[in-house]
Order: structure tokens, then C-alpha cells, then sequence
């Protein structure tokens, strides 16, 4: 839906920017029409912005004029968190890519919000540190797109989310006034907890520009084992039977048959002739990665893997690691319309949702390929079916709501990773009652009076 722009806004903001690039063309809007989703609209202008203080100036403009106004980083996001809903303006970080500083002595990097994850780990390693939050995307996502939706990835098992990592934040608010919550020092209870209130909330409170993160020294040894099994249910067993060995890997990463079959033809190489794979890896010294491998093999030998090989180096781990963070991309690369849910559940109850999975692929005649963080409940669950099927689309969205009921029954939870969006705003009220949304909705007004900072989203 476009937002009219007022009379003279774009003349009067290029003005205030003195040189900054605004793109207002058919063509060069259409990029950022979209996140990872493939739903949205184009905006009336796209703002690309090198300084805090160039941020500063479009949030106050804009506030002023009423004007929408939507952050975007890499775009890698699954909900439409980055996405226009009423036109207006787009602020793309893309040029605010910098790692200003890596704190050796007190074990932090500061970095503004368009730096990609990857780069700052291979940046952080080559000094011994070690940065954890890890999404599958990490070679494309930013840093402030994983701040705003507290992204995951593999090694949250062991190592958490990244609000675990996030000492402070500079961010804009929508009026145009810049703030700093937090501090380098890694005890601070003055006030409310400012920075963690921002970091998941996709872009409808303020406007992140600098972010400090928390750093761990990088683990001395690491080692991944690939195990296979005849199914997932056994898969899924292995992962109960890891746990109860009280071993603590770094990762446990799940993937079913539907999604390796199609892994195996994106790759063009068969990967198991199992039909679920598990990949644990372990890190810490070296005698603790031993013992802990021990203890791997143990559980999944138990539960009937056919399977449990060790990568032999480094190569053959990222050979590894590779199928699992292409399983996304393999399953779009089938041709089927891909519907993905991250929906997450305590560890102990993954059993019961597969078993929810198979019900639904029963009652709704899906494909429903599924894939993610065995080790924390974050499983990816897609629903696939043909593009041009309009029936198949249809029960698509009979089976995301009964796969949302279900997941909330199982004390889990919509979202574990990609966040709200527009895409999951009209189950918010499956999880929250009504007290919880109304409080929100205070605080978003306190935030943004005039709710021009990322509107339409989280909030059906």
C-alpha cells in the first residue's frame, strides 16, 4: 500500500543530506521490495546513509512529515521484517559496513550495522577471539539485521542467542534523537535494560548505528560428526539420548529426509543413504572434544545410527557444515513454493513434534520438509507444494496455523529466530493474551508516538 508522500519532502531531504544517494526510480527501488520472504512492495525512496548523523536527519524528517519508515540490512530475513507495508522511505545500512575496533583486553568488538557475521568472525578468530551467533546465513546476514531480530543459529545450543552478546547499542530514535544504552563493562543495572528492550525488535523501535559485542576466547579444538540414521524419529531419539549423556556440544543440527534428498540433488553427489542426519560438533580443549566424541558415538550407537564418522580436518568439516547451511537454498532450488516456520519447542518435547509434523503432512497431503537446532527445539519446518497449486497453497495456510496451536501447546514458541514481521503478526495473539500485546503496543507508542518506524509489523 503507498504512503503519498507530503508535497516537497523529497526535494527538502535530499537538501538536508547534502550528497547522500536517494533513489527514487522504478528500477532502482525494486531491490528493496523484499526480503528472503519474496513478498512486499517497493518504497517511495530509498535513503543509503554513511553516518549516525545522516541517520539522525532522516528519522527527524521524517517523523516531522509522518513519512513510513523502514530500516533494511542484508534483507536475509524470512517474516518481512525489512519490508514497506505503506511505501515511504527505505534506510538501507548497506554503506554503515565497518568494524571500528577489536578490543583484545577487554574481549569485545564494536562494529556498525552492516557488517556481515561471517566477515566479523573470521576478523575475530585471526586474533584468537571468537564470536558465537552463528545463522545459517552468516555469510550474507548483518550483524544489525541479527540484532533486531535476536537471531540464532547452530551453536545456540552451547552458547546462546545473541542478546547474550550485545554490551550496549547506539541507535537513533524515530524524532531524529541518538541514544547509547549500555556500556562496555559487562555489569550494568542502571535503569531498564534499554539494549536488550531493542535487540529483537525488528526495527520498530529505534534505528540501530554502532553495536558493542561481547567476545569469548576462540575454543581451542573443534571437531564435527556426521551420524546418519533410517529416520528422523531415530534422528530425534539420538538427540534425547545426547542429552541425557550430559554432553554439551556446540551444535546439534537436524536435517530429514526430504531435506537431504533435496541437499543431495542441489549438490549432485549422494550424502547417506540413511534418510536423517544429525551433525554434532564439539569444541572446547582438546581432552574435553575427546571425551565428549566418545560420548556422541555412544548415544546415537544406541539408538540405531547406521552411521557416525568424524571429519578428518578442517576441510571436510566446512565440506560438512556446508550441506547443512545449503539445505535452505537446495529446497527452494526443487521448484516448489517453500513456506518456512521456525518454530521452537523445549528439548524435551522434539519427539512430540515431529509427531505433530506427521500428523499434519497426513491431514493437509504436504510435503513438509524439516530441518534446524535439534539441540535447542528450533525446528525449520517447510511446508512445500507447487507454485501454481492454488488448493496446495490453500491448506498450506490451514496447516501454518494448526502447526502454531500445536507448537504452543508443546510450551514452545511461533518464532524462535526470524521473528514476527508481517508475515506471523496474525498469530501473535496464539502466544500472547491480551494484556501482554496491549503493554507492547504502550511501548511502541512510547518509542514511536506517531508510529512511523517500521509500521505494519509484529502488530496485525
Amino acid at each position: 500500500m503507498a504512503h503519498r508522500l507530503p508535497d516537497g519532502f523529497a526535494s527538502a531531504l535530499r537538501d538536508a543530506l547534502n550528497g547522500v544517494r536517494v533513489l527514487d526510480r522504478s528500477a532502482a527501488l525494486e531491490p528493496y521490495a523484499a526480503d528472503a520472504l519474496g513478498i512486499g512492495a517497493p518504497p517511495d525512496l530509498v535513503v543509503i546513509p554513511t553516518s549516525t548523523e545522516e541517520v539522525s536527519t532522516v528519522a527527524r524528517l521524517c517523523h516531522e512529515a509522518r513519512v513510513p519508515l523502514v530500516v533494511r540490512g542484508a534483507g536475509t530475513g524470512y517474516t518481512g521484517g525489512a519490508v514497506p507495508t505503506q511505501g515511504g522511505v527505505v534506510l538501507s545500512m548497506e554503506r554503515m559496513n565497518r568494524i571500528l575496533e577489536i578490543d583484545e583486553v577487554n574481549l569485545l568488538a564494536i562494529v556498525e550495522p552492516n557488517v556481515i557475521t561471517g566477515d566479523l568472525q573470521r576478523a575475530v578468530e585471526s586474533v584468537g577471539l571468537f564470536y558465537p551467533p552463528d545463522p545459517a546465513s552468516l555469510d550474507t546476514s548483518s550483524i544489525g539485521g541479527n540484532v533486531a531480530e535476536c537471531a540464532g543459529g547452530p551453536r545456540a545450543f552451547k552458547y546462546g542467542v545473541t542478546k547474550r552478546y550485545v554490551l550496549a547499542l547506539e541507535a537513533v530514535l524515530p524524532g531524529g534523537e541518538v541514544i547509547h544504552t549500555g556500556s562496555k563493562a559487562v555489569k550494568n543495572v542502571v535503569g531498564y535494560d534499554l539494549t536488550q528492550l531493542l535487540v529483537g525488535s525488528e526495527g520498530t523501535l529505534a534505528i540501530i548505528t554502532k553495536i558493542t559485542l561481547r567476545l569469548i576466547p576462540k575454543p581451542p579444538a573443534r571437531t564435527t560428526l556426521v551420524a546418519t540414521f533410517p529416520g528422523v524419529h531415530e534422528a530425534v531419539d539420538a538427540v534425547t539420548a545426547l542429552l541425557n549423556e550430559r554432553v554439551v556440544p556446540a551444535s546439534i543440527e537436524l536435517i530429514d529426509a526430504d531435506s537431504l534428498r533435496a541437499a543431495e540433488q542441489y549438490a549432485g553427489k549422494r550424502i547417506t543413504e540413511g534418510d536423517a542426519l544429525l551433525l554434532v560438533e564439539c569444541d572446547g580443549t582438546s581432552a574435553a572434544v575427546e571425551e565428549d566424541i566418545d560420548r556422541v558415538k555412544r548415544a546415537c550407537a544406541m539408538v540405531g545410527a547406521l552411521e557416525v564418522r568424524r571429519s578428518t580436518g578442517d576441510a571436510e568439516r566446512d565440506e560438512l557444515w556446508a550441506i547443512r547451511r545449503q539445505v535452505s537454498l537446495a529446497l527452494r532450488a526443487t521448484g516448489l513454493h517453500k513456506v518456512n516456520h521456525d518454530v521452537v519447542v523445549p528439548r524435551g518435547r522434539i519427539p512430540e513434534l515431529f509427531d505433530v509434523v506427521d500428523e499434519l503432512r497426513g491431514r493437509f497431503g504436504l510435503t513438509i520438509a524439516c530441518f534446524g537446532h535439534a539441540g535447542d527445539g528450533n525446528i525449520h519446518v517447510n511446508f512445500m507444494f507447487p507454485r501454481d497449486d492454488a488448493q496446495a497453497a490453500a491448506r498450506s495456510k490451514e496447516a501454518e496455523r494448526a502447526l502454531f496451536e500445536q507448537v504452543i501447546e508443546l510450551e514452545g514458541s511461533i518464532s524462535g529466530e526470524h521473528g514476527i514481521g508481517f508475515a506471523k503478526a496474525p498469530y501473535l495473539s496464539l502466544e500472547l493474551d491480551a494484556a501482554q500485546i496491549a503493554l507492547l503496543k504502550r511501548v511502541k507508542a512510547a518509542f514511536d508516538p506517531h508510529n512511523i518506524l517500521n509500521p505494519g509489523k509484529i502488530f496485525s
